[in-house]
């Protein structure tokens, strides 16, 4: 009998293989006149799908199992995720989410945002399931290796299940490693190769089964991966039962048209880049999630004929982080300026940028009630440290401000102690970003600002970010537009 030796791995979705499937379970989700995903929505969700002829439920009960992991898919693989408001379960759709499904039935664009959505894909996945030791974007990863003429730009089912699914951080050094271990391995014949894989079977029948039946097949579906067939090396039995896996010299490789984009991809974001820790203690999990699944990169939206101006709305965050990197601070107007176009989008607002020394960085006046506003911009490459109310309330006088709005990507606890007692509210970038995002998105031609101002009203001297957040997941967790 094997002995069983229990080595964690990455843990690859297997409930459908089938992208359009999956497509029409996030349009079908989106065409509810309220994405909440209480048990009620799911079952009537189940049953649209039934009546579509695209489920076959036996049970006359519908038992919602299926349905859950099709939502828990959908959130997988980055096109939207869960949340919950008022003890009620939501759905939010992410950017790349919205813009799939929005040029769905044209397969060279569909192909490439959903390569972009693998690429956001981390380990810690904020889905779950894989451990909390793997720290690395494994589907950049896998396009990397697939991007590498060393590996004749293929890779065969066995090397992912008995190499890649292990790997759990990775670096340039690491990743030389790997390619040799690879290459080593595509040495071996096929019986040495079944003795690999019999010596710890039960690590590796999971791993085998989850990339070349599930995974390789979806993202051939996709139009993200080719895929070859090739011979079986050997079976393995799954468990105790009398089931058995194929270890298989499948092979997939990359599309020709998407061997460009890829490159481009890597070479902006690199699979060498490192995950948002969902740890952080410093930081709100929903904030966290929010920009992870915020990634909506200009060169795709320039590589499919999307206009990207508002691309930049969803990339404050690493915005902010880029130009507070700047050695000479050159940059730093940058981010004010997206800032100021930002609160110009609000119907009722008229903002400019001002900032300079003794200046706030925008000044706004919200117009039915005549009521000016400062808006700082504090870029950190970490978290920022402190704020001084004194100088900010030295910048609303100037313009004979009511209240300021300070923003940035993050910020230390103790930070919000600083302005107790003052005028001044906190709202980080991605919570903003992701609101005006939904309000385009949900074609809201006249952004409205007074929502903004209640909340910031009745909130003076705290962060206003989970109010925001709240909001837009009331307004905009619908599929008919905001309300």
């Amino acid at each position: 009998m094997t002995k069983r030796i229990e080595r964690p791995k990455w843990i690859l979705y297997r409930h459908t293989r089938d992208f359009d499937y999956l497509c029409t379970v996030a349009e079908t989700l989106k065409s509810f006149s309220r994405t909440t995903i209480t048990t009620e929505e799911k079952a009537k969700l189940n049953l649209k799908l039934k009546e579509m002829g695209l489920y076959n439920e036996r049970n006359p009960e519908l038992p919602l199992d299926a349905i859950n992991h099709k939502i828990n898919q959908l959130a997988y693989y980055m096109f939207g995720y869960k949340t919950s408001m008022n003890g009620l379960a939501r759905f939010m759709f992410s950017p790349l989410g919205n813009l799939l499904l929005k040029h769905r039935h044209d397969g060279e664009k569909t192909a490439k945002i959903f390569l972009t959505m693998l690429w956001a894909i981390q380990y810690s996945h904020p889905s779950g399931g894989t451990g909390k030791e793997f720290q690395l974007y494994p589907f950049r990863l896998i396009f990397k290796l697939l991007s590498d003429p060393k590996l004749n730009f293929e890779l065969y089912a066995y090397e992912v299940a008995y190499l890649v699914v292990f790997v759990k951080t990775i670096d340039s050094v690491s990743y030389e490693d790997l390619t040799n271990s690879i290459l080593s391995l595509r040495k071996l014949p096929d019986d040495e190769l079944a003795s690999k894989f019999q010596q710890d079977r039960h690590a590796y029948v999971n791993s085998a089964y989850e990339w070349d039946y599930y995974v390789t097949e979806f993202l051939k579906s996709a139009g993200v991966l080719k895929k070859e067939y090739g011979n079986t090396i050997c079976k393995l039995q799954h468990g105790q039962t009398r089931t058995y896996r194929k270890i298989t010299k499948n092979k997939v490789s990359l599309p020709e048209g998407l061997i460009g984009f890829a490159r481009k991809l890597e070479a902006e974001y690199s699979f060498t880049d490192k995950p948002l820790p969902l740890d952080d203690r410093e930081r709100m999990r929903i904030d966290i999630i929010k920009e992870i699944y915020g990634f909506y990169p200009d060169l795709l939206l320039l590589e499919i004929g999307e206009a990207p101006e508002f691309g930049k709305l969803l990339e404050l965050p690493k915005l902010i982080e880029q130009y507070s990197n700047n050695p000479e601070n050159e940059t730093a107007y940058l981010f004010e300026e997206v800032l100021a176009d930002g609160f110009n989008m609000f119907y009722n607002v008229e903002a400019e940028r001002k900032g300079g020394s003794g200046h706030t960085d925008i000044e706004c006046i919200y117009l039915p009630k005549k009521k000016k506003f400062a808006v700082e911009s504090k870029s950190t490459a970490n978290k920022l440290s402190g704020i001084n109310a004194g100088r900010l309330r030295e910048h609303r006088e100037e313009i004979g401000g009511e209240y300021t709005i300070v923003i940035t990507p993050r910020y230390v606890p103790a930070a919000k102690r600083d302005i107790l007692g003052n005028p001044v509210v906190i709202l980080l970038a991605s919570t903003f970003a992701e609101y005006l995002y939904n309000c385009i998105e949900h074609d809201v031609r006249e952004i409205d600002y007074e929502d903004f101002d209640r909340i910031i009203v009745n909130n003076l001297g705290k962060d206003i970010s989970r109010e925001i957040s709240d909001m837009s997941i009331a307004k905009f967790s619908t599929a008919g537009g905001a309300k």
